[in-house]
């Protein structure tokens, strides 16, 4: 199992030992929850955080943007060295467009869909793009209890992505513990983000390998 913690559960009063952890650990990536308080209800940082995070962090980067017009920030994203640029379905009218757009820049397209927004929606993207990120919360805050229905999507997906022969990866985001990443393990997921359950561990090492293990 792929694992991506997010910095979202990190010490921003203190972020290097944290940074320092993740190069330590088993993590294959940093998965950075870029909010705008527009289109999700809260505010997470901005690129002069993520520019220091990059400078300072040798695990590659998964930037997910919650924000609407997320195709403004292509280059941006890019300038950070992150390999994937993650944008919502439901923040892009014209996604196809945005993800051609990704791709010119050198990124890897990922495309999300929040709780409500059905697995049917990626038909006609689940071939162009690199990463599924399904929200098994609602998006906006850490923290939150798992919805349980995200399993049933997590397999309604992976046969979408088998029936096709689309390489997109599946990543899973909100409320991954060890014991809700196993079962989103069995049902397919490929990738899982986990913040409260990482940061807020004991020895978080050992929790990025318990997950890494499923």
């Amino acid at each position: 199992m792929l694992v991506s913690p997010s910095l979202l559960s990190a010490d921003f009063a203190n972020l290097k030992p944290d940074l320092e952890m993740i190069d330590r650990s088993e993590a294959d990536y940093l998965h950075l929850d870029v909010m705008d308080g527009v289109f999700v209800p809260n505010i997470s940082f901005g690129f002069p955080v993520m520019q220091a995070v990059a400078k300072n962090c040798r695990k590659p980067l998964d930037v997910h943007l919650m924000i609407v017009e997320p195709d403004k920030w292509i280059s941006q994203v890019r300038d950070l060295g992150a390999e994937f640029m993650n944008v919502h379905q439901e923040a892009c009218p014209h996604l196809h467009s945005v993800v051609q757009r990704i791709h010119r820049a050198g990124m890897k397209a990922g495309v999300t869909i929040n709780p409500a927004t059905p697995v049917s929606m990626l038909q006609d993207i689940i071939e162009d793009v690199e990463l599924v990120l399904i929200m098994s919360v609602n998006p906006g805050f850490g923290g939150q209890p798992f919805i349980e229905h995200s399993v049933k999507k997590v397999a309604e997906l992976r046969r979408l992505i088998d029936s096709t022969g689309s390489k997109a990866l599946i990543e899973v985001d909100g409320g991954v513990n060890a014991e809700t990443g196993a079962r989103l393990a069995a049902a397919g997921a490929d990738m899982l983000v986990a913040g409260s359950y990482v940061f807020g561990a004991p020895d978080p090492e050992k929790a990025i390998l318990s997950l890494k293990n499923l």
